[in-house]
């Protein structure tokens, strides 16, 4: 790739920087949780369309039977509905109804590889915050959608796919290759990839590349390659019993709340492993009707963790003889519904060494290497699916700190972060994103052998 045509990226990113952060904030003041993205996703969809690109959605890219976590079917209809009414793409809505979100766009020229990038695009089951201190409220683009916003950097993650969708574009006639945009529905909690990996969407990628915002650093700070991510499995759990009269007859019930109660305090006593860490949370519990019934029914919203697949299945299988147990225990059953489930994944060295090679020729950008992070992200379930097919992926950091640079910095007050209401980015990172990735995937297109 020669340095002109990194120049025209570099103008081209530049001259974008006011759509997408025109962009960035219509997805943020239009936030949409996971299952729900009826508006985000056909209005992305609809501009991949105008940009010449072949656009797959619904069924075609969401295997039904693999998603997790769905929302009820009323809170999906009503959503479909409200995305009417805010301006949703009506062909493309159409695909999407009861929940299924995904939206692939492809750009072919050639016979090339074929270069896939993820885009995250829910919002979190979270109240914004309404101080005036912060950007979104000052400036009219917080959510108003109540108790859901965008606290996590995917609206900029779909306004960065656009970008990149619009200047390769531009540059078509000049890469040899397929490229594949996917964006992706429910990341949070972990449910949404596992879907698009069923249908087969990443099956024909050669390589893979995801990125996400970081807080913490600023822009023009990158990590070529995040791994060591939890591999995780999240599952609501339902005790069953039988209600009575807790004065007159208590020995006719089961209570489901001791069961519960039980489960959750054995469930924190399961044993570690001296192969790696694992992890276990009850993060709620609810149960009872009455103060003088016997509870007939308790559930608990759980997860755990593992530092690899096997450990986390190895945890799972010994929560649920927990649960089982405490069942038992007290003349009830449970149930078990997985909620959202990935497994652990790696950035390839090779590739992530040479996406900083071809980052190295942008001017001013400094480079760090991510530790395990104990967290998860369903990015992996891609990653391991291309992998497996004999592909390489790389999942990319990208500072967007809105306070600037404090990765390295003890005094951290100021990081506004992620999964809070206060969330925000530097909305700087939406054009410098655009031109790194998109400067790469045409140098992969061009000289695709990664050694």
């Amino acid at each position: 790739m020669n340095e002109t045509v990194d120049a025209r990226i570099a103008t081209l990113a530049k001259a974008a920087e006011q759509q997408l952060v025109y962009d960035r904030r219509d997805f943020h003041k239009h936030a949409e949780s996971g299952w729900t993205e009826f508006r985000t996703a056909s209005l992305i969809a609809q501009r991949l369309t105008g940009l010449g690109y072949e656009v797959l959605s619904g069924r075609d890219v969401c295997s039904p039977e693999a998603r997790m976590g769905l929302p009820p079917e009323d809170i999906l209809e009503s959503h479909w509905v409200r995305a009417q009414h805010e301006s949703a793409d009506p062909v493309f809505l159409e695909s999407m109804r009861g929940g299924l979100n995904g939206v692939v766009g492809i750009l072919r020229n050639g016979v090339g590889p074929v270069v896939g990038l993820r885009f995250d695009i829910d919002a979190l089951d979270l109240a914004e915050s309404e101080h005036p201190s912060h950007r979104p409220t000052a400036e009219g683009f917080a959510s108003i959608h109540e108790n859901v916003c965008h606290a996590c950097g995917h609206d900029g993650h779909a306004a960065i796919g656009l970008g990149i969708a619009s200047l390769m574009s531009e540059l078509r006639s000049e890469i040899r290759g397929t490229v594949k945009l996917i964006f992706q529905p429910a990341e949070e909690g972990v449910r949404g990839a596992r879907s698009m990996v069923a249908a087969g969407v990443v099956d024909d990628v050669d390589l893979l590349l995801g990125h996400h915002l970081v807080t913490g650093c600023s822009v023009g700070e990158i990590f070529p390659g995040m791994g060591g991510y939890a591999a995780t499995r999240k599952m609501d759990i339902t005790f069953h019993g039988a209600p009575a009269h807790a004065g007159g007859s208590p020995e006719g019930g089961h209570n489901a709340l001791l069961a519960a109660a039980n489960a959750v305090l054995n469930l924190y006593a399961l044993p570690r492993h001296r192969n790696g860490f694992t992890r276990v949370n009850v993060g709620k519990m609810t149960a009872g009707s009455g103060r003088n019934v016997i509870p007939s029914q308790a559930t608990l919203v759980a997860e755990v963790r593992g530092e690899n697949t096997e450990l986390c299945d190895s945890m799972y299988e010994r929560a649920v003889a927990v649960i089982e147990s405490a069942a038992a225990m007290y003349g009830c059953t449970s149930s078990i519904r997985a909620m959202g489930g990935a497994g652990t994944a790696d950035s390839d060295e090779l590739l992530a060494r040479r996406v900083q090679t071809i980052a190295s020729r942008i001017p001013g950008i400094t480079f760090h290497t991510m530790e395990k992070m104990g967290g998860s992200e369903d990015f992996t379930e891609m990653m391991n699916r291309v992998q497996a097919n004999g592909g390489q992926a790389t999942n990319i950091g990208i500072g967007a700190d809105f306070h600037g640079t404090h990765y390295q910095d003890a005094n951290r007050e100021k990081v506004l972060a992620a999964h809070t209401g206060s969330y925000d980015i530097d909305e700087g990172a939406l054009a410098f994103a655009t031109r790194l990735m998109t400067t790469v995937v045409f140098d992969l297109m061009k000289y695709p052998k990664v050694t």
